[in-house]
């Protein structure tokens, strides 16, 4: 059994593994903003569970180095860390500002490095460990109105690719997990772009990507297999499966999108290792491709 930290785990696909993995036996850690505040009713909920809550905001360095302490003291140790928590957006790219930018990056990408750096000197000393990173399909191909949040998952997943290399020599694993679309809480807080003073045709396409969402919710409704709790199942297996064993990539989307995206993640593995094998840095390098 593992000892698992969740960040974001008070709503969606983080409050679906962390009750996963309590009915499996694991020991759980879920962090999330506010959670004696807004985010109480869900985290005394988990807490009933058997997991224990830290309050944690990924955007704040002190805050996420006290929270992993706190982790660390409560479980003697962590063999995984999720970095689930994020931020999506639904807008003309050119509408959201500098500011609203810097925001969706710090929770999509500095909150993931933030609370890797607080975690890996324990894993490394350890000599094992699993970083979780929960991407998304729009970390690999891009549509419109999601521009800051497609950067920042793209950003996700290189540092990803560094990461998997740079800990290899440490017994530590690194797996990301591709969600598509899913019908989750993730969707009612996405950030909108401030500046809605611009030309008419920029609002007109502002009112497309509203309908956009409207219509991709109508395709979910439709579409039960679209479960959010895949996205739980697959975090859980890659959890479970053998240090080593573990698969780099894994795409969750029952939509159609990802039977188009594991080809190309096939594809990246293999020139991946082409390269560093030419190189002679294939010993960095442990390529899993997921059947």
């Amino acid at each position: 059994m593992a000892n698992v930290l969740i960040t974001g785990a008070s709503s969606g696909f983080g409050k679906m593994t962390v009750e996963l993995l309590l009915q499996k036996g694991h020991t759980v850690v879920g962090s999330a903003r506010d959670v004696d505040g807004r985010n109480k009713a869900p985290s005394d909920e988990l807490r009933a569970l058997g997991a224990q809550m830290v309050e944690m905001d990924v955007t704040d360095d002190g805050s996420v180095e006290a929270a992993v302490a706190e982790a660390l003291g409560g479980t003697g140790g962590l063999d995984v860390v999720v970095n689930n928590a994020g931020l999506g957006v639904l807008g003309v790219q050119e509408t959201f500002t500098p500011a609203e930018w810097q925001q969706v990056f710090d929770v999509n990408v500095f909150g993931v490095h933030r609370v890797s750096r607080a975690v890996l000197p324990h894993m490394r000393e350890r000599g094992s460990g699993l970083l979780v990173q929960v991407s998304s399909l729009l970390g690999r191909v891009t549509i419109p109105f999601h521009g800051p949040y497609n950067a920042s998952k793209w950003a996700l997943e290189a540092m990803s690719e560094n990461y998997r290399v740079e800990l290899s020599g440490f017994g530590v694993d690194v797996a990301i997990i591709e969600p598509g679309g899913f019908e989750t809480p993730f969707a009612d807080s996405l950030l909108r772009p401030s500046d809605q003073g611009g030309e008419v045709a920029l609002n007109a396409m502002q009112e497309q990507a509203e309908g956009f969402l409207y219509g991709f919710g109508e395709a979910l409704a439709a579409n039960p297999a679209q479960n959010p709790q895949n996205v739980a199942d697959a975090i859980v297996n890659v959890i479970e499966t053998p240090a080593g064993q573990r698969p780099f990539r894994t795409v969750v989307d029952k939509m159609g999108m990802g039977e188009a995206i594991q080809p190309y993640n096939e594809q990246l593995e293999q020139l991946t290792s082409g390269l560093y094998a030419a190189f002679e840095m294939g010993d960095l390098l442990k390529l899993k491709i997921k059947e």
